[in-house]
């Protein structure tokens, strides 16, 4: 090996180095640090994770469905996260293509749990009651989904059926400037207020 390639190499290494140590401060630190300082100061209640509380004490995230299975609240969309339903650490979806028998035995089983608890209601199932979203934590449903549960709701908790539709209506989230994606129902937020209404 020539002399001089053996000095070269501590002349490359540190610049080497150097800019290695800078990337690692400006993009690991400074960065991660300025964007969520940026955030907690324009954006508080998202930079905290879009955290619902009631009476004082934090019940979930608006970014995150929850389990419902009593008659008197709203059933969210069904969850196929590992280990357990609406799993934050493990978000995904089932991975059955649309014609894998499981996938319709689960459809069929969530369609009939929703007759179960409602016999009277005939109308169509909205899909999105039996079917898992592909993040598995989807926290809306459609205001067809809500208003496909309204009776049986109403009739558990003892309130008329048009105050139930009031009630979906003011908590329906209209979408972005009016014309990205589609009127969406927060599951964890109506039921919560179906909660106050009861307290009144």
């Amino acid at each position: 090996m020539h002399p001089t390639s053996v000095a070269a190499k501590p002349r490359l290494l540190r610049p080497a180095l150097a800019v290695f140590a800078t990337l690692t401060l400006v993009t690991g630190l400074a960065y991660p640090l300025a964007t969520t300082g940026i955030a907690h100061i324009l954006f508080p209640d998202q930079a905290r994770g879009s955290l619902v509380d009631k009476q004082g004490a934090v019940v979930g995230s608006a970014l995150i469905g929850q389990a419902f299975s009593s008659p008197g609240y709203f059933w969210g969309r069904p969850s196929a996260t590992a280990e357990r339903p609406y799993n934050g650490l493990a978000s995904g979806g089932s991975n059955l293509g649309p014609s894998h028998p499981e996938l319709t035995r689960l459809a069929r089983e969530r369609a009939e749990a929703l007759r179960q608890a409602d016999p009277g209601n005939r109308a169509p199932i909205p899909v999105e009651l039996v079917a898992a979203s592909g993040s598995g934590l989807d926290p809306h449903i459609s205001v067809a989904g809500a208003r496909y549960q309204a009776a049986r709701v109403a009739r558990a908790r003892g309130v008329p059926l048009a105050e139930m539709e009031k009630l979906i209506d003011a908590h329906t989230e209209r979408p972005f400037i009016g014309i990205l994606g589609e009127p969406v129902v927060n599951v964890l937020n109506l039921n919560l207020a179906l909660d106050r209404l009861a307290t009144r």
